[in-house]
This record gives structure tokens, sequence and C-alpha cells, in this order.
């Protein structure tokens, strides 16, 4: 292809980066989405991937994709004296790390003592609430033991739920997996301990769903294909499911997920399309869709997800719940399907910070077998017990990058932002943030790489049938990347990890929206070959890369709604191993918004009173 080699950029040396100060004119160094794909479903995308995996036609389509969507020019055939980074491990530094109002934890301690260390972190009252909200832990935690109601009760309303949600004419595909003997199994035994007055922790008898990418036991690992259990079977759990285990929870199937992650919109062609449950005509995002959409719809108060380029905060943000993926390496990925293992990392989904700090407590630290390869600083939990427990905050603010969004997104996050200053006394410091464009094709670059390395061997020994469309066209753009194309996005990301260590010397975290639409319309023509949309899919993950490509801890709190009555919600992205932090402040964004919470159209009430 020498013909048309496209000319390459010559990247600067980082350190002559100025991220100090917004440029003079507020575009000048933004670079907008530049996705040159149509959308394509149906029978479009079959004669697609009938092209694409042509061994004449193939190569040159996939060559004039990567060209014209700026691929070569940012990356291929670029010129950057950085080194490779290639896996993004934070060394521990405490003296770049000052965080206010934390408890330092023991590391030896077991899942329930680190569980019930969290619930000494949370606020006291538990007053009633006059808006709409979710149960929490707390809440089934405590009707439990006042023998309102019992674990096998609230499972048996489950299962019942589950049945009319799968069914039509809702049909909303929240799972791909579930038992309900395994289910009444394990609540019949929660249940056996609360009449003993022996619980195990807050959590025993909480239902917790399992994103499919998890092994969980007794349930197969498909990782949302027909084809992948059968070739890697499921011998135990994960580690964080076993750490959940060991707290009581109890653990009620796979939730539905793209198939193998390698998309945005969570529409599934094999077992269905997971639907918003506060309108299931639209998507709940990917990958972590049934997750996402079970928290949402009041099924289980927290879900098990995992983020490879957004996959846990896409989904929640659009469904209007809590989503948190902690600094990299902060949970073991044992058991997890090795689809990405430098961008990928185990998130919760759930009903409020809180929830999320409780699972973080029960399934955070390395397995006792691991012996890792930078110095992990001590597990620390925030001190919750007041929105205003921690003071000048410092919030950096890129606008060109922040504003690259809807205009209810810009306007309500934006919002947002203010109410947090104006209550708090905290400060918004403006930023500039180069070669955010670059950074999210450096990491499809990675993503896809790695993802194409880790299934090679499986790939070989199945029928390319058995495998969605637009699964297809995914596996074989990912294929096409070259060893010297992955280094230099390896490069890219050390320039970035630069550039950011930079930005947070003069802020404690950079506020940006979550996505840059909200849920948009799931079309007939999709159902069955699931969709190309690259335009939507550079939208959603617009604001994701940093948390996944330089392993940041992020969490997305939901802040308001646009005009037609979908969630929103606000991202916040932390320094190395800040998750007190972020947690403080995500639950001070949350004080603030919690009584504007709306009720899903979907929704069920499992603690109801008869």
């Amino acid at each position: 292809m020498g013909l048309f080699r496209a000319e390459g950029v010559v990247y600067k040396p980082v350190q002559e980066t100025d991220t100090a100060s917004p440029p003079p004119q507020p575009n000048q160094f933004y670079l907008t989405a530049n996705v040159k794909a149509p959308r394509m479903a149906g029978f479009l995308v079959k004669v697609f991937v009938w092209l694409l995996e042509s061994p004449i036609l193939g190569g040159l389509l996939l060559y004039i994709l990567k060209r014209n969507n700026l691929i070569h020019k940012f990356i291929s055939y670029a010129e950057l004296e950085d080194s490779p980074l290639y896996v993004p491990l934070h060394p521990y530094d405490s003296e770049d790390l000052k965080e206010q109002e934390i408890k330092h934890i023991d590391s030896d301690l077991s899942p329930p003592e680190k569980v019930q260390q969290a619930i000494d972190c949370l606020p006291l009252s538990s007053e009633k609430r006059p808006f709409f909200h979710r149960w929490t832990v707390l809440d089934y935690s405590n009707a439990y033991s006042s023998g309102e109601i019992t674990p096998r009760m609230v499972a048996e309303r489950f299962i019942a739920a589950v049945r009319e949600s799968s069914n039509p004419p809702m049909k909303m595909s929240f799972f791909i997996n579930y038992n309900e003997e395994d289910i009444l199994k394990q609540a019949t035994e929660s249940t056996l301990r609360y009449k003993k007055g022996e619980p195990i922790s807050v959590l025993d008898g909480v239902l917790i769903a399992v994103k499919d990418e998890i092994d969980c036991s007794p349930y197969p690992t498909t990782g949302g294909t027909k084809w992948l259990h059968k070739v890697r079977p499921c011998t135990g759990d994960a580690c964080c499911v076993m750490r959940l285990r060991l707290c009581g929870a109890i653990l009620v199937g796979k939730t539905n997920m793209h198939e193998l992650g390698a998309g945005t919109s969570g529409i599934n062609p094999h077992y269905g399309v997971a639907r918003n449950p506060y309108d299931p005509s639209k998507i709940t995002g990917g990958s972590s869709s049934g997750s996402a959409a079970v928290v949402a719809a009041g099924l289980c108060p927290v879900a098990l997800g995992v983020d490879g380029g957004g996959s846990v905060r896409m989904p929640a943000a659009l469904c209007g719940v809590v989503g948190f993926k902690p600094t990299f390496g902060r949970i073991p990925l044992s058991g997890v399907l090795p689809l990405n293992w430098t961008v990928g990392m185990v998130g919760i989904l759930a009903a409020t910070v809180e929830d999320a700090l409780v699972v973080y407590a029960a399934i955070n630290g390395p397995l006792p077998s691991q012996q890792p390869t930078v110095s992990l600083p001590k597990v620390s939990f925030p001190l919750l017990k007041s929105a205003t427990s921690i003071s000048a905050i410092k919030l950096a603010k890129y606008d060109a990058w922040f504003n690259d969004c809807s205009d209810d997104i810009r306007v309500c996050c934006s919002r947002a932002v203010d109410k947090l200053c104006e209550r708090y006394g905290w400060k918004v410091v403006e930023v500039t943030i180069p070669n955010i464009e670059v950074m999210r094709l450096a990491h499809y670059l990675t993503i896809g790489s790695e993802c194409s390395t880790s299934l090679s061997s499986y790939l070989q020994k199945i029928n390319c049938s058995d495998q969605g469309w637009d699964a297809r066209v995914a596996l074989s753009v990912y294929g096409s990347f070259s060893s010297q194309e992955y280094i230099k996005a390896q490069k890219i990301r050390n320039r970035q990890m630069q550039i950011h260590r930079n930005v947070f010397a003069k802020a404690d975290v950079i506020v940006v929206p979550t996505t840059g639409v909200t849920a948009y319309e799931i079309k007939d023509d999709a159902l069955k070959t699931g969709e190309l949309d690259y335009i939507y899919g550079a939208a959603l993950v617009r604001y994701q890369i940093a948390g996944n490509f330089l392993g940041l801890p992020a969490v997305t709190v939901p802040v308001g709604y646009d005009t037609a009555g979908l969630p929103i919600g606000l991202q916040f992205i932390g320094k190395p191993w800040s998750e007190p932090t972020l947690m403080h402040i995500a639950f001070a964004m949350q004080a603030l918004c919690i009584s504007e919470f709306r009720k899903p159209k979907v929704f069920h009430d499992l603690l109801y009173k008869e």
C-alpha cells in the first residue's frame, strides 16, 4: 500500500506540551472525532462482512477504513520519540496523594470484615425519603434483620420479576443465564443464617448480578457469544465473585452483554437486546448492558461489570445509576475473560455511591499469591458521614472537550458542576488536555489487538457462522493491526500518562460528562445482526478512555435527564489510587441530585410490604 501511504504526524516532545491553561481560542488544540463510516445493520452489515473477509477486497477495505478514520495519520505512520508503556501500572507516592477524611484498612482483613469497615464509614441516619429511590444494600440488610421479609421471599419475587420482564410485551433480556434452583438454594441458606441471628455481613442475602464476562458457578461464561464457553469452560468462581460469596451475597445469574464486549450499544443478536428501563425502546449502552439495566430496574442493588472502554460507566450513565471503576490493579482479574488485559478492570454498578463502596470493600485487594510489580498503597475508605466532609477540591475542566456533547448533556452537566462549586466552595481549574482523540484511537488499537490475540487460538476452532455479524466486523478490524501499530499506541499511552500527570499536579480530579449522547433508539434491523454505528459509538466512549488506557479510577453519578426523560451522568476521573477522594466527590454530587431522581418505566420493588 506504499502508493497510498498517509503522511503521519510528528509529535513534539511531551515536555513541550502545555496543560497549564486553556488555549487562546477554545478549540485550538481540540480535535473532534473524525468517524467516517455509515451505520450498517441487517443485510447491509452481512454484505460488509463478506467483503471484509474476502481474500482480495478485505485488505484494501481495512486499509481505507484505517486511513479515513485517521489511524494511519496519528498512529501507524506517526513519528514520536517516547518509549512505549505496555501496562498502566502506577507506583504509589504518598506525596502525590493527600486525601481527606479517610480510614486506612488492614489488608489482612477478610472480605466480611472489610465490608463492616465500609459500613462504619457510612452515615448513621436512615431518614425517610419522600422522593423516588432504589432499595440499597442497607435497606435489604435491615429488612432481613427486622424480620419484615426474608432473603427467600425476595428471591422468589426476583424470579417472578425476571420471568415477567423476559416475556412479551417487555422482552427486556436482562440475563443470559440464571438458575432458579441455585438462587433459591442460596436464599434459603441466607434466611437460615438470619433466623439464627448470624448473618455473615450486610451483604448476606443481597442480590448481586454478574456480567457474563466473569466466572461464576454454576454458569458457563459466554462473553455474550454462542461458542466461547464451549472452548473455555468455567471451572469455578472469579476472585471477585468468590469474595462476594464469602460475604453471603446471593449471586443471581449472568447478565447480558455486547458480544465479546466489542461494541457500545449492548445489542446482542444471540440473547436479545438488554433494554433501557427508562425507555425500553432505547439502548442500555455496552458492554455491561444487563448489569446496568438490572440495577436501574430495581432487581439488584448492585451488579458487577467489566470496564475495558467505559463498559461500566457508559451503561451506568445511560441507565441512571452509579458506575465505579477502580485503579488498574486494585481488583484481581483472576477468573475474568482475558479479552483486554491492559485496559480492562472489574467495575461496580450500583443504586448509590454507598452501595458501590460496600461492594468495593468486599472485592478489592490483591490475591494472596500475587506478587505486585509495583508498590500498592494500603486500601483506604472514605468517611462518608457528611457530604461536606472534604474541602478545597479542585476540578480540572477542559472546556472544548467538556462541551463536545449534546446540548441537553452540556447544560445539565455544567449546572451540576456549578452546584458543586456553589454548595461546597470547590473550584474549577481550566486546563488543556492535548490529543484526546489520538488517545481514543490508540486505545481502540490496543483493546482490539489484545482481544484479537487473546481469542486467536479459540477462533481457529470454531465456525465463523457462530459469531454475530457485528462481532465479525470488529474481529476483522482488530486482526488488521500490526505489532508496529500496537507499539506506537503504547508510546501514545506513555505520552498521555505524562500529560495527565501534569493535569493532576493542578487539580484533584478531572470532571466531564460520562457520555456525549443519551440512549438512542433500538432499530429493528439490528436485532438479528447487531449494528455498526461508529458515530454514536465515538460519542458514547468520548469521555471514557483515560480511565482504561491510563488505568485511572473513575466514577459516574446520575445528575439529571434530557428533554426525553433519559438519564445523564457526570463523571469524575481521579489520580491513581484516589478511590476515597473520588467517592467523596461522587457522594457530594449524589446528595445534590438524589431528590430529583425519577422512577424508570420498568421498575420492580422487591421490598414492598404486602
